[in-house]
């Protein structure tokens, strides 16, 4: 296991690896996890630079990560990361783009970009010998702990919205989980989970508020450093992601800055927040220029962005502000448009990753980028996670007898 320590992204205090197990005892910040830059900078440029097969997993940055090997081989949670990269040519030549790239985490083993950091929390509940880990979710952060406790035989506690897509819900119920439909919203869940965690010694894999989420999360940036900026000798890149509590976009960050602090790049990327119209507290307040997150009464169709008040908003907007990038909000008509546009091209998302491809859309049409700098968007999830909303993204099938002429003439008037 790398060595590691904890620093506050908002006071600055900072904490050894067994001083605190979730936020800053201080001011109530999500809490940064630090590793020995300085001793991992030789080790990094001789890693990275190596051509060696290594596994196809997440687990392939090791040494790079504050957990030791979770074991687990020959189950799913060894599956977890090191997704595909896609240039999509016909995708980009409708964009006007030169240089396009769309990594796609439905590989994963339970369809979305949260196995990521499920996969690495549940080597940390392993690690401290917890033996149940729980978490609220609107169904992609709930499935993946599901599926990755499983995997290795952990239990597992979720606590979901009773409106969460039911595609979602089958998951964790297949997994084995316990699941709680909690009559509320998203954060009425978050609340209850870190109340139940406090009370029954559980170990809580809540996104941001628990700091090995971002760990997980990071190694996506590892991956768009190994699969698209070291090979093609790039200087910079625009990275779109989808965010609603925004831990995906601070764990990204995260990735980048761990690879800037260890000499691998010179310049960070680009990063581009996008948010529903609906849930968009983040992006308001960086259009704002504030720190001060509101809440909002979020209402979109993408659930798995749904927020009304997003738990790593703060480092949200400074992975936003201190790579130079922007947030963009989008309409779910934009988002729909969005889910069958890049269907044809043979990837399908659902709502919450169509989101990130339609905040593109925006930045070119508003002219925040220009259609020859290299752009890659991040799709976080299957839209077999919502089938009912791809369904709305899509005309419905015609129906015809079991008739050839009929046949003939519905594709004639077509």
């Amino acid at each position: 296991m790398t060595n590691f320590t904890y620093r506050c992204s908002q006071c600055g205090a900072a904490y050894e690896a067994d001083q605190v197990t979730y936020t800053c005892p201080q001011c109530g910040g999500n809490l940064d996890v630090l590793l020995d830059y300085e001793a991992l900078k030789k080790e990094a440029a001789s890693w990275f630079a190596q051509t060696t097969q290594r596994e196809a997993s997440l687990w392939r940055y090791l040494p790079f990560l504050p957990v030791g090997d979770p074991g687990g081989e020959g189950t799913p949670l060894r599956r977890a990361g090191w997704t595909p990269t896609y240039t999509l040519p016909r995708l980009a030549q409708a964009l006007g783009m030169t240089r396009f790239w769309l990594k796609d985490e439905s590989p994963n083993p339970t369809a979305s970009f949260k196995d990521r950091a499920s996969a690495v929390v549940v080597a940390r509940a392993r690690e401290i010998g917890a033996d149940v880990v729980i978490t609220a979710s609107t169904g992609n952060a709930g499935a993946a702990l599901a599926g990755m406790a499983a995997a290795v035989g952990h239990k597992a506690v979720i606590l979901a919205p009773k409106t969460a897509p039911q595609a979602k819900i089958a998951q964790l119920l297949v997994f084995g989980a316990q699941v709680v439909l909690v009559d509320g919203t998203y954060d009425d869940a978050f609340d209850l989970s870190v109340a139940a965690a406090e009370k029954f010694g559980w170990y809580c894999r809540n996104t941001g508020y628990n700091p090995f989420t971002a760990e997980g999360k990071k190694t996506a940036a590892y991956e768009i450093y190994e699969q698209v900026i070291r090979p093609h000798g790039l200087e910079r890149l625009n990275v779109f992601i989808p965010v609603g509590d925004g831990n995906i976009i601070s764990g990204v960050y995260k990735g980048f800055w761990d690879l800037h602090q260890m000499g691998l790049l010179e310049t960070m990327p680009r990063l581009f927040g996008v948010q529903a119209e609906g849930s968009a507290a983040i992006a308001r307040a960086w259009q704002a220029g504030s720190d001060e997150i509101e809440p909002v009464s979020a209402q979109t169709l993408a659930d798995s962005i749904s927020v009304d008040l997003p738990r790593d908003g703060w480092r949200a907007l400074r992975a936003v502000r201190e790579t130079q990038g922007a947030y963009l909000t989008v309409p779910d008509q934009a988002i729909l448009e969005a889910i069958a546009e890049v269907g044809k091209v043979g990837v399908f998302p659902e709502p919450a990753a169509a989101t990130a491809f339609a905040g593109l859309k925006a930045a070119l049409a508003q002219g925040l980028i220009a259609p020859d700098e290299p752009t890659l968007v991040l799709s976080t999830g299957s839209g077999l996670k919502d089938v009912g909303a791809a369904m709305k993204a899509v005309p419905a099938a015609p129906v015809v007898p079991p008739d050839l002429d009929a046949l003939a003439k519905l594709l004639a008037e077509e």
